[in-house]
């Protein structure tokens, strides 16, 4: 989702948009194919609620080739993962890393220009998430994780 619907859409019709995306996600996760030989791999979880994701990705060069994502846990931490996956093909560690603090600033409720929310795509279907400080951390599982298997990989190299 890329376009700003909130001055064509009444809150409530937009509201019902969001949940749409993030069940969607929910429901038809993308990228859970575990990759054969990942670059990077790391495990997260969340030990309040249960929620656990596994990321992989196999890069060439340091772009992100291939996203790798399995998991299990609610809606909101799924579905994150599930976008965050969509998000990371074809864009760089470097890349990443931004994208990271990008969702991590929107979830903790600082406002975005219109187009950091559109690089965010179907991501800002999770904005209604900084409403709820005890769902942050579900919706921002995938990219901690992500963040320490990117550490650990460039710790590895040195």
């Amino acid at each position: 989702m890329t376009q700003d619907f909130s001055t064509a859409f009444p809150l409530d019709e937009l509201d019902d948009l969001y949940r749409e995306v993030i069940l969607d996600h929910y429901r038809s996760p993308r990228n859970r194919t575990p990759l054969p030989r990942p670059d990077i791999a790391s495990e997260g979880q969340n030990p309040y609620c249960g929620d656990e994701v596994s990321v992989q990705m196999a890069l060439e060069g340091e772009r992100i080739a291939q996203v790798g994502i399995v998991g299990r846990g609610c809606s909101i931490s799924q579905a994150s993962a599930s976008m965050m996956g969509e998000l990371l093909k074809g864009k760089t560690l470097a890349d990443a890393l931004r994208l990271s603090r990008r969702v991590r600033d929107m979830l903790h409720g600082k406002a975005l220009s219109p187009q950091e929310l559109e690089e965010l795509g179907d991501l800002e279907a999770l904005r209604g998430v900084s409403k709820f400080p005890v769902r942050i951390k579900c919706a921002l599982l995938a990219w901690t994780t992500l963040e320490e298997g990117i550490a650990d990989w460039q710790k590895r190299r040195g």
